[in-house]
């Protein structure tokens, strides 16, 4: 199955939905986008409509949706974010790269990360960081996409009493 792409897509009130719901499965999935399960849209949404208030042409922050080609169903999405400081304006961070649940395995994350690049090249960014939640393996599927591990803050992520994880910052050089 293929993936349609759009860049600042009109944000609906049937979009806005879609990816609060997508949000709300990929946290209870066990995805580290925020969250720790069980959430539901009434925590989830507040943070949503946040980061869609910077969000679109003119704005600091743009958003990356993925949709299942054969079905338009929302399949993943990701967030470029600015550091709003002009000594960072050369590169982006990706927030929330999020897959919808069930169609995770099917190279969708690496489409999407690989369409942010093409999009960061475009704008000619020099580079694109994320950071993720360690212990959950992350690490080694974006080294595959071509990110490296720039840095780690031991413990810096609480996820529960007692289950403190690593905040990682990993860089794709884009140039």
């Amino acid at each position: 199955m293929n993936l349609r792409f759009r860049l600042d897509p009109d944000l609906t009130p049937e979009l806005r939905a879609a990816v609060v719901e997508l949000w709300v499965r990929a946290s209870n999935a066990g995805g580290a986008v925020g969250f720790v399960p069980p959430v539901d849209a009434r925590q989830v949404r507040p943070v949503a409509e946040r980061q869609f208030a910077e969000v679109g042409p003119g704005q600091p922050d743009r958003l990356l949706v993925a949709y299942e080609e054969d079905g338009g169903r929302l399949a993943g999405l990701l967030f470029f974010a600015s550091m709003r400081f002009e000594l960072m304006e050369h590169w982006r961070l990706l927030k929330r790269v999020m897959v919808d649940p069930d169609l995770q395995g099917r190279g969708h994350g690496a489409a999407l990360l690989a369409e942010a690049e093409r999009v960061g090249r475009a704008w000619g960014l020099a580079g694109l960081k994320l950071t993720l939640r360690g212990g959950m393996g992350l690490e080694r599927f974006y080294a595959r996409c071509g990110y490296r591990e720039v840095g780690r803050v031991p413990g810096a992520i609480r996820v529960a009493d007692g289950d403190d994880r690593d905040d990682v910052t990993m860089w794709r050089e884009l140039r």
